[in-house]
């Protein structure tokens, strides 16, 4: 999908997702997980990344060593470029029929073995008013059905923001479940590293477990809204895609993009 990619336009307003291939190249993604790796190397960032592992924890739960990055666009140039991208701009300038604002940026590891994130809806989370935000998943790494990919439930981004279920944490880091409506099915969207898929914050999505031996399923997430934007949570902070800062009064009820499970005892 291109600015002027009809088909890609007209997918995302009628299933509330679409699928850019090969947006970024090799050595870009390759620079993304180095950083990510030095970063992990380095040790826990208070508010941004903070493993909690044990050696017990660690082999209990690969998400105590590897979780992921909240916000790393404001402690890494590379992320903040990243998530202002002019690629990334002309796209969602198009999804958004108006200039975009970027307002979070996430890292996920998922390492082998580590849980997955329940169906929910980024809005939820986000409070945009009026309307809903666009999340940009940028694949790190292949990502299908086996180590953890995204599922996505097409049509329900024209539906309201549903109040979630509690998630099975045996499966899921997150406490929230938004079940597929009746007459909805989830489907699963397989990439390879630099593809991105574009969705909308009502869209319900998630993923399942990583279930390969050795693969990771790394991602680089950023989240935005149209420059009309009211309203946001206060966990959010716009930037232009100049990377401007633009304050928006506070919506209540926001957090992170998942709630997470209270970690579980080293066995």
């Amino acid at each position: 999908m291109t600015v002027t990619d009809r088909s890609g336009l007209r997918q995302f307003e009628e299933s509330g997702f679409a699928v850019v291939r090969a947006l970024f190249g090799p050595a870009e993604i390759e620079e993304l997980c180095a950083e990510f790796t030095a970063l992990h190397a380095a040790g826990p960032v208070p508010g941004h990344f903070e493993p909690r592992a044990t050696e017990t924890e660690s082999t209990a739960d690969p998400l105590h060593s590897y979780p992921r990055v909240l916000h790393p666009h404001r402690i890494s140039a590379l992320s903040l470029r990243r998530l202002l991208d002019p690629r990334l701009r002309d796209i969602l300038r198009t999804l958004l029929g108006e200039e975009p604002l970027a307002a979070q940026s996430m890292f996920y590891f998922k390492p082998p073995g580590a849980r997955g994130q329940a169906p929910h809806q980024d809005n939820f989370y986000l409070r945009v008013e009026p309307g809903t935000c666009v999340a940009a998943w940028i694949a790190c790494d292949a990502a299908d059905r086996e180590n953890g990919g995204l599922e996505v439930v097409p049509g329900t981004h024209r539906m309201r923001v549903f109040c979630p279920e509690e998630a099975d944490p045996a499966l899921s880091f997150a406490r929230e479940h938004v079940p597929a409506p009746p007459g909805l099915t989830a489907v699963p969207v397989d990439m390879a590293p630099g593809d991105v898929l574009f969705f909308n914050g009502s869209l319900v999505h998630g993923s399942g477990p990583n279930r390969s031996p050795d693969r990771f399923r790394r991602s680089f997430i950023g989240h935005y809204v149209g420059r009309s934007t009211q309203r946001i949570g206060g966990f959010y902070r716009t930037l232009t895609m100049s990377g401007d800062p633009v304050a928006l009064p506070e919506s209540g009820g926001a957090g992170p993009c998942g709630t997470e499970f209270t970690p579980r005892a080293p066995h």
